[in-house]
């Protein structure tokens, strides 16, 4: 089984930053906290942020107790760096006030991704970008990190002509509650009762679903059309042929992705499993013998993602067939963001 994980970091500058995590109490900002820590991001204060609902509650960091406070214009103050995870409404509400305490914001929302101005970013993909803010940075979605850190080092080799994305996404992509509800409902079942969900519109429990994201005009779901057009930025191909069908699955955390890849010509699968070998962000795994390929449990916890069974497609010689998993929470959000932050840090911010 090979195996290669790289990791970006950037050189710290000598000031320590004040920074303020918004929606604290959520899956991904409790991750961005676990991040900042492992990572020993410079920082002078770090200032909790949440809903009303959520203040008073108390998160060890760094050996210290912090409590989470609720948001309000005068937590920004002083505050050079937010990273926001609260939610595109509550992005939204706070973005004029973190701008104009001169703070930047890196935010886990779609509420700017696809503003003209706002970098969306993907370190390992397109860092220099990052340098073009004017306040505001956007993190893509999960599933659009994921399948970037493929397309990005094979589109450098050959040019991509089309691209078709089936995902299979974790309860973790809707949150902590949706995650605890996975687990009370499957215990539901075994029980033999009917379960009942409460956070999500069906229950996961033993069963899946399409991702119940609003339906477009082109009856394409919210979910699946935030890959098409924010890959085509990421890639800076506003043309690219890409399609998705996006599913909800029985499975805690960590996405999973099966790609198809057309390019426009054939790629040998050997130069194809070169290229993905020596790519940031990206753990090859793959053992045909022991029909051994990445698996939500592989990932769980990880920077890295997760890329194997690469294959030739049967029926279209200039195409590629390979299969993903990456950790939601981890560099499908918290730490994709943590990484944005760290390319600035020689800048400081």
């Amino acid at each position: 089984m090979l195996s290669i994980s790289l990791t970006i970091q950037s050189s710290f500058p000598d000031r320590p930053l004040t920074v303020a995590v918004l929606g604290a109490s959520g899956a991904v900002g409790l991750e961005m906290l676990k991040i900042l820590e492992e990572r020993s991001f410079p920082i002078k204060e770090l200032r909790l942020l949440a809903s009303e609902r959520s203040a008073g509650k108390i998160q060890l960091w760094r050996g210290e107790s912090l409590t989470v406070e609720k948001v309000s214009p005068q937590k920004f103050e002083d505050v050079d760096l937010v990273l926001a995870s609260a939610g595109g409404s509550i992005s939204r509400q706070w973005r004029d006030v973190i701008n104009s305490s001169g703070a930047l914001i890196i935010d886990n929302s779609n509420a700017f991704r696809m503003e003209e101005n706002v970098p969306l970013i993907v370190p390992e993909v397109n860092p220099k970008e990052v340098f073009t803010h004017q306040g505001v940075i956007a993190n893509p979605n999960c599933t659009t990190i994921l399948l970037s850190l493929v397309l990005a080092p094979l589109a450098s080799k050959l040019p991509i002509k089309r691209v078709v994305v089936s995902t299979y996404q974790s309860a973790s992509g809707a949150g902590a509650r949706a995650m605890e509800e996975l687990k009370n409902l499957s215990q539901e079942v075994l029980n033999g009762k009917t379960p009942k969900s409460q956070v999500l519109p069906y229950s996961l429990a033993f069963n899946l679903f399409l991702h119940n994201s609003p339906l477009q005009s082109n009856s394409y779901c919210e979910e699946e059309m935030k890959m098409v057009n924010e890959m085509r930025k990421i890639m800076g191909q506003p043309n690219l042929a890409l399609t998705a069908t996006c599913v909800r699955v029985p499975v805690l955390r960590s996405h999973s992705e099966s790609i198809n890849i057309e390019f426009t010509e054939p790629f040998s699968v050997e130069v194809a499993r070169e290229v993905l070998l020596n790519a940031d962000g990206i753990e090859f795994l793959e053992d045909l013998e022991a029909n051994r390929f990445p698996m939500p449990t592989d990932v769980n916890g990880k920077d890295s993602i997760a890329v194997g069974r690469l294959r030739q497609d049967l029926s279209h010689p200039n195409a590629l067939e390979m299969w993903l998993c990456g950790d939601q929470i981890r560099k499908g959000a918290a730490l994709n963001a943590v990484q944005i932050a760290e390319l600035l840090l020689p800048n400081k911010l």
